[in-house]
């Protein structure tokens, strides 16, 4: 077969312009989260001291496309916002309708201005802005095993075990098992799958099929395109789609998510019909650009193809150093993630800062004096206080800030388990980086610091 038309220069423009969320709407999703966990807390105090009550959420964990960081721009009308709150087990009504009626009840104390009470569903408790997105409350329970280690039960039609933070880590270590690219592939998918007014499988059904069927490339529209019909071929045979931190547990809970995966078939041996044209070999720029206009229906692609030449034209090479054509890999983890979070004990960091073996100050101290690093200096990060009672296990991060960091596709962000006290880096280019350590105890996070690391100019 021969090579797709090379269209990846206008490919990663349109994901970073118009697929990939910009960070300004992103703080605006948490910030919606918070609210509403925060009327939660104040709804729970309410209901407490009407009911002489102590209920109480222990935990709080963002789930779903959001912790994923896989929503998409054309999702703007329609975000869902996924939450778990944790309680207690044994301070908490046995019974999943009790339970579930208590936390809508607690909302509607502090939910007064909306048009659409907070619903108690059968897996989530629900709030519904005017806007169309809503926010949904997944309520579990926890208690301790015999190893001290928390299990979690899911408040569903009854109680059942789950991890209400297994799929986020799924997705984030396949992610990183394919070079942070899997993200990339999700996203695009999604990007279609909303390009229209089709009702097409929820995003965890789409990230579990391309995860599935992932066909890694150098080139993004390659990639893109052999994943797509890899997912639509695996669709022809079977529909059938599994919890990935489950195996036995389908995602197929309705009849109407069986026609959802067949639409999805459907809709993608249409449209993927129409990027042959890709393939011929007097295939001109004009024709390429129409054929990805009509895959995702989205006006970037006919201002492309209004400007588009009808004769043959090689794309810029993979390498475009465009920021509109830069894709970086966003490896960034963060420890919530993975472990629940209980702040119960101190820990502090410093860090030596060294060149040529020599050291030269702490860091602390020049960062007193209001003064940015410069490159070539040896950082030496350690812990020096911690009050957490041995054992634990020990966590770091390094994460690098700013276009520097893009540019050069080094944003780094990954959690590392070392059990080390101590972490070594080196000072590169410019940007506001930090470094974060965790002590993780009996599955849970118990303690974390982070110590900033501002680097004036690149070598």
């Amino acid at each position: 077969m021969r090579n797709l038309y090379n269209v990846e220069s206008r490919l990663k423009t349109f994901y970073n312009k118009h697929v990939v969320l910009p960070k300004r709407q992103k703080t605006q999703l948490f910030k919606l989260k918070n609210i509403n966990v925060n009327r939660l807390e104040e709804g729970i105090k309410e209901y407490n001291s009407e009911k002489g009550t102590n209920y109480q959420v222990v935990e709080t964990i963002t789930q779903g496309s959001v912790a994923m960081s896989t929503v998409v721009q054309n999702e703007s009308s329609d975000y869902d916002i996924d939450v778990a709150i944790v309680f207690d087990k044994d301070n908490l009504p046995e019974g999943t309708t009790a339970t579930k009626n208590m936390v809508a009840n607690a909302l509607k104390k502090k939910c007064k201005q909306f048009n659409v009470e907070p619903e108690a569903k059968t897996n989530c408790v629900r709030i519904s802005y005017k806007e169309g997105y809503h926010v949904d409350f997944a309520v579990y329970r926890r208690a301790k095993n015999y190893l001290g280690e928390y299990e979690y039960e899911h408040c569903g039609s009854e109680w059942r075990k789950r991890d209400p933070i297994a799929i986020t880590k799924w997705f984030i270590e396949s992610n990183r098992e394919k070079e942070y690219k899997l993200r990339i592939v999700v996203r695009l998918l999604k990007m279609f799958c909303k390009s229209r007014d089709w009702i097409m499988p929820g995003g965890l059904v789409q990230s579990v099929l391309v995860e599935e069927r992932f066909e890694k490339d150098d080139r993004i529209d390659e990639m893109f395109y052999k994943t797509a019909k890899s997912i639509r071929d695996r669709l022809v045979y079977n529909k059938e789609v599994y919890n990935p931190a489950d195996g036995s547990q389908s995602l197929k809970l309705i009849k109407k998510d069986d026609d959802r995966l067949q639409r999805l078939q459907e809709r993608l041996t249409t449209y993927i019909n129409k990027l042959d044209v890709l393939f011929e070999e007097d295939c001109t720029d004009k024709q390429a650009v129409r054929a990805w206009n009509d895959f995702f229906n989205h006006s970037y692609w006919q201002e492309q193809y209004e400007n588009a030449q009808e004769t043959r034209t090689l794309e810029k090479s993979a390498f475009s150093k465009s920021n509109e054509e830069l894709i970086y890999n966003e490896s960034e983890e963060f420890i919530q993630y993975y472990f629940p979070i209980e702040n119960r004990y101190q820990l502090t960091l410093e860090c030596h800062v060294e060149q040529n073996g020599f050291r030269i100050d702490t860091l602390m101290n020049i960062l007193r004096q209001d003064k940015w690093l410069s490159p070539q200096k040896t950082l030496k990060f350690f812990i020096s206080s911690n009050t957490v009672p041995k054992p634990y296990d020990i966590y770091w991060k390094v994460k690098n800030r700013g276009d520097e960091a893009k540019r050069r596709n080094l944003v780094r962000g990954q959690i590392i388990k070392t059990n080390s006290e101590t972490h070594t880096e080196a000072t590169q280019f410019k940007g506001e980086h930090f470094v974060e350590c965790y002590i993780v105890q009996n599955g849970v996070c118990v303690a974390k610091a982070k110590i900033d690391v501002p680097i004036s100019y690149q070598s």
